[in-house]
């Protein structure tokens, strides 16, 4: 029989990016009336299987009052100049109150829907990690010196998609690991990988993406406004 604490689900929400690339903090920015990152704290608030959230913020940040409407939100904490260094900074908070299933989900990526967290809570329960992909649809080339090396087959080829879903335990090692070595990594499932776990998949979202351009946010808008016509 599972403690109280194995049957809670975290989730850790990276916001810490400066937006460079997007001329600014993304996370902030107005999609459809509201800051960008008031969607995807609404899509773990509102799940009813995630039991506390962990926010990481850039460590300058000071809109805090932003988010007092979030009963799960039990911390806000400053991120670190990469993605991992954020992500140990969120698993910090985390451990004060530790749950069996950690969620690691990007901040600028309101378009998941409640299946996807379900789905990835039940197979990080069964395998202890869970990463949501979706299959590469154009052709993908190699390229070296504005000149194509090779056309490589993509029928085994995925983008890697969050939230990504571990055990605590299996984290809290590879964090440790990464740690310890001062190894970087893009992502969570990786670092699995390199302690010699297995991580397994289940199969993402369309209109899971992660806003990176100006673009992106008409996409999302477009999405978002057909999610609220199937709830009509």
């Amino acid at each position: 029989m599972k403690t109280a604490s194995e049957e809670k689900v975290g989730a850790i929400i990276v916001a810490a990016g400066e937006g460079k690339r997007f001329g600014g903090r993304k996370q902030f920015c107005s999609l459809k009336g509201r800051p960008l990152l008031h969607w995807t704290l609404d899509k773990f608030e509102n799940h009813p299987e995630v039991t506390d959230i962990i926010l990481v913020l850039p460590p300058n940040e000071r809109r805090p009052l932003l988010f007092e409407n979030w009963s799960k939100l039990r911390a806000i904490v400053p991120g670190g100049p990469t993605r991992l260094s954020s992500v140990q900074a969120g698993f910090q908070a985390l451990s004060s109150q530790p749950t069996g299933i950690v969620l690691v989900h990007d901040g600028v990526r309101p378009g998941l829907s409640p299946s996807l967290i379900s789905r990835i809570i039940n197979q990080a329960r069964r395998e202890g990690a869970a990463l949501p992909v979706w299959p590469i649809e154009e052709t993908v080339k190699e390229v070296a010196h504005e000149r194509v090396c090779r056309t490589i087959d993509r029928s085994n080829l995925y983008v890697a998609q969050t939230p990504q879903g571990f055990s605590y335990s299996l984290l809290a090692k590879a964090l440790a690991w990464a740690q310890e070595h001062q190894v970087e990594a893009t992502d969570e499932a990786s670092l699995i990988e390199q302690i010699g776990g297995t991580v397994t998949t289940v199969r993402g979202e369309r209109r899971n993406i992660k806003i990176t351009t100006a673009e992106d946010l008409i996409i999302m808008e477009a999405f978002l406004g057909d999610e609220n016509r199937t709830r009509l």
